[in-house]
């Protein structure tokens, strides 16, 4: 069925290949799509890149967008947004923010919904991935909706991960401490213009000199609203990308991530079960009612449950 569409995608059909990613929300189609696919990925290098809301993420990657361009990359953009509560649609619009590069060829920009991912990466970003990497994209850039302690999961689908923050921003550092520290393979300190930056900058190298990995993240300053900063920037992206080539780090971390995808598919899986059994199981329907009334505690309610499905 979507053979042909699948062909069209991989020649640089960007209509297919808008509709094959909207497939993607059908479960049964997500599954016969990417067997059909899973041949031709696993050539596109992909950039995470996260920060603190206003740190002018998408400035930055505009900036980052063009100059990739100008060295002859293609690209594909996958935007990570938050959920509206009420059409479940993403609220930032691709198109708005990216204009400049919408008719650009080289150049395929999508939004996709976080939905109820506390990592900012959305069920169908994996698959997304695939896709642009199967249609012959240079990189891909995934920008996640946001970051904290349980917000990092972008480090889970890519190759390089830049976190992006700015002076001015008392709890940046801390955040740091959450957890970013984890993820981060470049700071990127954009509006470096502003009052405060060089004591940020410190803050930020202090931070990266304790890393105890080899790699010791590089901090780049950024203008990206005056285009400074960002051919640097590119140069740390390729010097991470050389240090995970000859450390044998790069194929590790692909590898690791078809394992990470494959557990996220067995939860994926497992719940579509306990739903599909408490919707026939009067029994389980009324176990969960009790635990509502305080009759029996949600840990023998999910041991319960759990003995069902792997029983039924």
């Amino acid at each position: 069925m979507y053979k042909k569409m699948i062909e069209e995608s991989i020649k640089g059909n960007a209509y297919s290949l808008g509709r094959l990613i909207t497939f993607l929300e059908d479960d049964e189609k997500r599954v016969q799509i990417i067997k059909e696919i899973e041949a031709y990925t696993g050539n596109a290098y992909i950039l995470g890149i996260t920060g603190p809301p206003g740190a002018g993420k998408s400035t930055l990657i505009s900036c980052l967008i063009a100059h990739l361009r100008d060295l002859g990359f293609t690209l594909g953009l996958l935007c990570v947004d938050p959920t509206s509560p009420f059409s479940g649609g993403a609220l930032l619009g691709d198109r708005l923010r990216m204009e400049e590069h919408s008719l650009d060829p080289g150049v395929f920009i999508r939004s996709l919904s976080a939905r109820d991912r506390l990592g900012g990466i959305s069920p169908t970003t994996r698959e997304a991935i695939k896709l642009l990497d199967a249609a012959g994209k240079d990189i891909i850039i995934v920008e996640s909706a946001g970051v904290g302690q349980s917000q990092l999961d972008v480090k889970r689908i890519a190759d390089t991960v830049l976190v992006v923050f700015v002076p001015g921003m008392g709890d940046s550092i801390q955040m740091l401490k959450a957890g970013l520290m984890e993820i981060a393979d470049i700071f990127v300190l954009n509006m470096t213009d502003r009052q405060g930056a060089d004591k940020t900058l410190k803050e930020l190298e202090a931070a990266a000199f304790r890393y105890k990995s080899a790699w010791k993240p590089p901090v780049v300053s950024t203008v990206a609203t005056k285009n400074e900063g960002i051919a640097a920037l590119y140069k740390a992206v390729d010097a991470h990308r050389e240090y995970l080539r000859q450390s044998g780090l790069l194929d590790q971390r692909r590898k690791e991530r078809y394992a990470d995808q494959t557990m996220e598919l067995v939860q994926e899986l497992l719940k579509k079960e306990v739903d599909l059994l408490l919707k026939k199981n009067s029994a389980l329907k009324q176990l969960l009612e009790d635990t509502k009334e305080g009759n029996t505690d949600p840990y023998s309610a999910a041991r319960q449950i759990v003995k069902q499905v792997l029983h039924s």
